[in-house]
């Protein structure tokens, strides 16, 4: 039986390109495609893939927000994040979202189809590179303890936080998230509150450093204030 494959990437020409590859394989079927994080997650929940090979840098949800959204409402499938970003906060933000594995794109072409047989046998996989990466993060934690980046956010605040630092505006989340602009404020408040950061381009420095966004967003509404 071929693993379903679920493929979430907003480039439409690369995205392509991944469909082809993985189709080629007799072992592998891709079962559906996502532009976006919150169509992968939907996505996932509707078509149950054995493992979702996702980007990163996606609109209207983070990859690593998405894969946490996967991870807890269907815990069997298999996250395998494809991206170009090698700062390893990413790659410790994916693993922390639950992620299986982590894969360049500029690695050559069979290894996304190696790592999705890996991941789906229930093992972690990571390319070469983000492999020495993961070793010298675990170097630097011997040597000192350093926090994790559990940040005590809810879902809902850390969808807000990346909206934020990705330059919408309070009426624009509300619209996109379906709340009302109070609701949106009353997030904002508490994400101030919590993280201690009243400003937005503090927010997207927050947001940036602990890989919930890469701001590929239009920057629409990046004042000095929390607006």
């Amino acid at each position: 039986m071929s693993l379903r494959v679920l493929l979430a990437d907003d480039h439409l020409m690369f995205a392509a390109g991944l469909v082809a590859l993985i189709s080629g394989e007799p072992d592998l079927e891709v079962v559906g495609t996502a532009r976006d994080g919150r169509e992968a997650v939907r996505s996932a929940c509707e078509l149950e893939p054995d493992v979702v090979v996702m980007d990163l840098s996606m609109p209207r949800l983070s990859g690593i927000e998405a894969a946490r959204q996967i991870v807890t409402a269907q815990p069997e499938i298999k996250i395998l994040c494809l991206s170009m970003h090698r700062q390893r906060q990413y790659l410790q933000a994916a693993l922390e979202a639950g992620a299986a594995g982590y894969v360049l794109k500029d690695c050559p072409p069979e290894t996304v189809n190696q790592a999705i047989r890996c991941v789906a046998r229930g093992r972690i996989c990571l390319c070469p590179e983000m492999a020495a990466a993961a070793v010298e993060e675990y170097r630097a934690c011997l040597v000192g303890h350093k926090p994790t980046i559990d940040l005590g956010l809810t879902a809902r605040e850390r969808e807000v936080l990346q909206m934020v630092a990705e330059g919408l505006t309070s009426q624009e989340i509300a619209a996109e998230l379906f709340l009302s602009e109070r609701t949106v404020a009353a997030h904002r408040r508490h994400l101030a509150e919590k993280l201690g950061i009243h400003s937005v381009a503090g927010l997207t420095k927050y947001a940036i450093r602990h890989g919930l966004t890469t701001v590929e967003r239009d920057r629409r509404d990046l004042g000095p204030s929390m607006a």
